[in-house]
């Protein structure tokens, strides 16, 4: 499987854009106190569907064959890659059917059947949903969406790194959660196209450490991925992701759960932006790593959808 290129993600933005804005780049003084340095703040959370997947959806649902929309999709998610795809199809009048872990976010869940999903839940975490959606896709004949190895997926969430880089041209980090990898693969995708010396550092959950663990091959975590992150909480690399990113990416930040629930408080607090635990981890990632003190950040809060417990958790 081949990566996209600079010019799909171009080719991309008429798809993303007819059905959103182009999300706020945004400074927070407050933000800047509690970092310790200049950052700025990409507001996917912003977005329609609150989170940077929606990007994603819209143009692979836009590139698909009508005999792929004919058969109907399937994938499986904790939230954000499954209402990107449910409003994609909803758009296109494509049948969804979603597969969740069970005791799944609520909220979430909800919202993906408000968009129309047939959601069903399986499993301990995302991977036991996402193998069991491998082996349904296959049986039935359903377009397989996966979260990342999906080169439309990564062209049209790879749109907001554009939109990163035309309006902070000089940026010197790029701070990105990793779950999937997709913003993270699209993020470096752009800043090498267009000869950036920005550096892209990638934010895992230590408890779904799978990436950051993986620089010399791809692993497997053990048991699950039990982070209150849902957003990255992941126990696998992925293909295309990882091979995009094993030479492109700079480096990755690990953080405790402390260290995610701070990042979604510093959210409400400095931002006075809701944030899930993967929307905060940038910020936090930004706050932990020793940088110049005269570097300029952008930190992309990746996702909004935090239901009650996430934040009574981050919060207490």
């Amino acid at each position: 499987m081949h990566g996209p290129t600079y010019d799909d993600v171009l080719a991309a933005q008429p798809h993303v854009y007819a059905h959103m804005r182009r999300s706020s780049l945004l400074k927070h003084p407050l933000l800047d106190e509690w970092v310790g340095r200049s950052t700025w703040v990409k507001h996917e959370n912003h977005n329609p569907t609150g989170s940077f997947k929606i990007r994603g959806g819209l143009n692979l649902a836009a590139r698909m064959s009508d005999e792929e929309k004919r058969r109907g999709v399937i994938c499986a998610s904790t939230g954000n890659h499954g209402q990107s795809v449910a409003t994609a199809c909803r758009l296109l009048g494509i049948r969804c059917r979603i597969v969740v872990p069970v005791g799944n976010n609520p909220d979430k869940t909800a919202a993906m059947r408000a968009l129309g999903a047939d959601v069903q839940e399986y499993g301990r975490d995302f991977d036991d949903a996402r193998e069991f959606v491998e082996s349904v896709s296959a049986r039935e004949g359903l377009r397989y969406v996966h979260n990342a190895n999906e080169p439309h997926l990564i062209a049209g969430v790879a749109t907001y790194a554009l939109e990163v880089f035309e309006e902070c041209p000089n940026v010197d980090y790029v701070f990105v959660p990793i779950g999937g990898g997709s913003g993270a693969a699209g993020c470096a995708l752009v800043r090498a196209a267009l000869g950036s010396h920005a550096k892209v550092i990638g934010v895992q959950a230590a408890r779904a450490d799978a990436f950051a663990r993986s620089w010399r091959g791809p692993v497997r975590v053990d048991g699950t991925a039990e982070t209150f992150a849902e957003g990255i909480a992941t126990r696998t690399t992925f293909d295309l992701t990882f091979t995009m990113l094993k030479t492109s990416l700079d480096d990755v930040v690990t953080l405790e759960e402390s260290e995610l629930q701070e990042g979604v408080a510093a959210s409400i607090r400095c931002t006075h932006n809701l944030a899930e635990g993967a929307g905060g981890a940038a910020i936090a990632a930004a706050r932990k790593t020793n940088l110049p003190g005269d570097a300029r950040i952008v930190c992309v809060m990746s996702g909004g959808n935090a239901d009650e417990r996430t934040l009574r958790r981050a919060l207490a």
